[in-house]
């Protein structure tokens, strides 16, 4: 457990690096994402092994949903920060005549990202480097809960920076309290909402900007019109990818009652062709991260009507894919984010139900239409407030860099990805460059004779 007077220590340390100005030399930012890239090439087979550890996944889906994920942002930025670092020529103002307008990117300061176990590799180190080449120092607390990953990060950012520019402090909630007591120039949070809510209230103590990304209950709807096959195949991927630990995954269906027994029946043929009819010795579904998690989900499906799967075993944190038949609005499934390998579907009958069900849930982090109706789309698009979604398909959203992500009300403040993260960890300070060659008097008082003018003046504008 590291104490409060380290955290002090290490608070101080990267206060003063960072006002020694080293980290606004763009090359010194350029060299530390390379010195981390070169570390993590190294360390690719026990990216592996911890994530194995910590949550069962594949070498594939660490691959896909982690390793290359960073990997892939790392050589993004080590080409770009340059050019995003520069001065951006804004078009002056008229009223300013003559001027040049300019936006300089400029780090925040000292920051602190606080990661979550889900995607732990991915999810504290893509913050983390937007952080860096926009010219910050950071402090990362990754989840007390994926142990062999939180350690290998440390090993990871001991060995790529000095600890005066980028930390790891690990620890439990009790060390996350006292990491947001202190004063930070920006906080970035990845987890849920009720905690997400704490940091944030924390931050408002000094004024401190954040970016949350949290969560919800992610609705995917499945229209008359939608290719149910196809349909089938992208939600038990989307649905099942790391056991349903994913933030943006779906959290129940609604069907229309007209296609839901066919539907269902492709859902179940996909659980088979993805993991075989018997989960639990499949290599490439995942496990719960920790008992107290794995008892709350087996909790949920207490009194519920199960279509299949329903089998799970506490000693290897197991819970087969299961879909639950019409659960009731106030069962416990779904008064909150599943957060695990449990898909409830439910039947609706018009656009009523759909805005009846969706309504009744705080904004969602993601949601998910499948659907050959354009109308339909744009009404479904139109009609709801989620941070970002997908027609027909699940959490690909994800995929693409150049689509900011993020979340809208109680899903979360703010977004990143791609240079958009840069963005996040930059304030753009604009800035006038007013020429001296000619100084126009009607500005200066006194005024008397002079409001015709400037009202004549304004119309050309």
């Amino acid at each position: 457990m590291t104490d409060m007077n380290q955290i002090l220590h290490d608070h101080k340390a990267q206060q003063d690096f960072f006002n020694s100005q080293q980290t606004k030399d763009v090359m010194y930012r350029i060299t530390a994402l390379q010195k981390l890239k070169s570390v993590i090439k190294l360390k690719e087979q026990e990216i592996y092994d911890v994530l194995a550890s910590d949550l069962g996944k594949s070498e594939f889906e660490t691959f896909i949903t982690e390793y290359q994920v960073i990997t892939s942002e790392l050589d993004k930025y080590i080409k770009n920060t340059k050019k995003w670092s520069s001065p951006r020529k804004i078009r002056p103002s008229l009223l300013n005549f003559p001027s040049k307008a300019r936006q300089y990117p400029e780090p925040y300061g000292n920051t602190l990202i606080i990661s979550p176990w889900n995607y732990p590799f991915q999810l504290a180190l893509a913050p983390l480097i937007g952080a860096v080449a926009a010219g910050n120092t950071v402090i990362l607390k990754p989840s007390e809960f994926s142990t062999a990953t939180s350690q290998l990060l440390q090993d990871i950012i001991d060995e790529a920076f000095i600890p005066q520019h980028v930390k790891v402090i690990q620890g439990d909630a009790a060390v996350a309290k006292e990491l947001t007591s202190l004063k930070w120039d920006y906080i970035f949070f990845t987890g849920s909402p009720s905690v997400g809510k704490a940091i944030y209230q924390a931050a408002a103590k000094n004024l401190t900007p954040v970016t949350l990304e949290l969560g919800g209950k992610n609705p995917c709807v499945i229209h008359e019109s939608a290719q149910l096959k196809v349909a089938a195949r992208r939600i038990v991927w989307g649905k099942f990818l790391n056991a349903g630990q994913t933030c943006i995954a779906p959290d129940y269906i609604l069907v229309h009652e007209s296609i839901k027994l066919k539907f269902i029946e492709h859902v179940k043929a996909e659980i088979i062709n993805f993991f075989g009819k018997n989960p639990k010795e499949s290599p490439d579904f995942p496990r719960i991260i920790r008992e107290q998690h794995f008892n709350k989900l087996v909790e949920m499906l207490q009194g519920q009507e199960i279509l299949t799967g329903g089998k799970h075993d506490v000693n290897n944190l197991y819970i087969a894919p299961t879909l639950l038949d019409e659960p009731s609005r106030e069962s416990t499934v779904m008064q909150q984010e599943i957060f695990g390998p449990l898909l409830p579907i439910i039947s609706y009958k018009s656009k009523n139900d759909l805005i009846d069900w969706i309504s009744s849930y705080e904004k969602s982090l993601g949601a998910y239409l499948f659907c050959s109706h354009s109308n339909f789309e744009q009404w479904f698009i139109n009609r709801f407030s989620y941070g970002g979604g997908v027609i027909n398909d699940s959490i690909v959203q994800f995929v693409n860099d150049r689509l900011p992500f993020g979340g809208v009300g109680n899903s979360g403040i703010g977004n990143y990805h791609g240079k958009k993260t840069f963005e996040t960890f930059s304030h753009l300070k604009s800035v006038v460059h007013r020429g001296t060659w000619i100084d126009i008097p009607v500005k200066y008082a006194p005024y008397d004779g002079k409001l015709n003018m400037v009202k004549k003046a304004l119309r050309w504008l």
